[in-house]
């Protein structure tokens, strides 16, 4: 995971993009403090380049994993990165045992068709997640993770729960919730977002299936219209919206 650079920073990974910013023309000398001069070049930068799949940088001053990928370029050339399968059968390595459990557990849920049926927030495998805690239709998103985690071995290590709100509490209570500028999202982690008001009660919560160059990719239940799939998503570390964190199961 690169390193996140910031106005305020020091020192000779600075340097290093200092003269990377030197050497695309947007800065026009060496040093080792990113200071408003350096933000302004970055921000240049930023608003005429794409990441690694073509899409625009986004223009904060700030650079992350895809800045740092942009810059560093030979030529404008650099290597795809490696896109998750339509039906990806296997974990990744890294993450915690019970989150490659639950991660598991919805990849082969995903590889089953599990969706909606008949209506919105209802069928057997929206039932399934409910576990008879609500009858369905109901939003199902929270239940779906807490399923997956009810499949690894010991059972679930939090509390069966249909609400994203109530697992990210639970999390937060056990110290288990974490900064992604800090720690790169790993397999079987969890991601959290706030639905209506960031300080409400409802929310939306998925699996990480990995997180690669500045992007993390998930699996996910109960995101979109009717017949809406588990399937994968994938983000932008730093442009998610409406993002509440990550939390990682020990």
């Amino acid at each position: 995971m690169a390193k996140l650079l910031k106005m305020g920073a020091q020192g000779p990974e600075v340097r290093r993009l200092t003269k990377l910013l030197q050497d695309h023309g947007f800065h026009n000398h060496v040093g080792d403090v990113f200071d408003r001069e350096v933000r302004r070049a970055v921000e240049a930068f930023q608003a005429r380049n794409l990441d690694s799949r073509g899409r625009p940088l986004v223009v904060d001053g700030k650079v992350g994993e895809l800045t740092w990928w942009a810059l560093e370029r030979v030529d404008g050339e650099h290597p795809p990165l490696p896109e998750v399968a339509t039906a990806a059968s296997e974990v990744p390595s890294g993450g915690s045992a019970p989150g490659r459990a639950a991660l598991a557990a919805a990849l082969a849920e995903m590889r089953d068709g599990a969706r909606e049926i008949g209506t919105n927030n209802d069928g057997p495998f929206v039932e399934k997640y409910l576990r008879g805690i609500v009858p369905p239709p109901a939003n199902w998103c929270a239940g779906f993770v807490s399923w997956c985690f009810s499949q690894a071995p010991g059972g679930i290590p939090f509390r069966y729960s249909l609400g994203a709100r109530d697992i990210r509490n639970q999390f937060q209570r056990e110290g288990w919730l974490y900064d992604p500028e800090q720690q790169q999202p790993q397999p079987g982690d969890v991601i959290f977002w706030w639905r209506g008001q960031p300080e409400g009660w409802m929310g939306h919560i998925g699996l990480v299936h990995h997180a690669e160059h500045g992007i993390v990719f998930t699996v996910e239940g109960n995101k979109g219209g009717f017949p809406a799939p588990v399937r994968q998503f994938d983000y932008v570390l730093g442009r998610i919206d409406k993002l509440l964190g990550f939390g990682r199961v020990p």
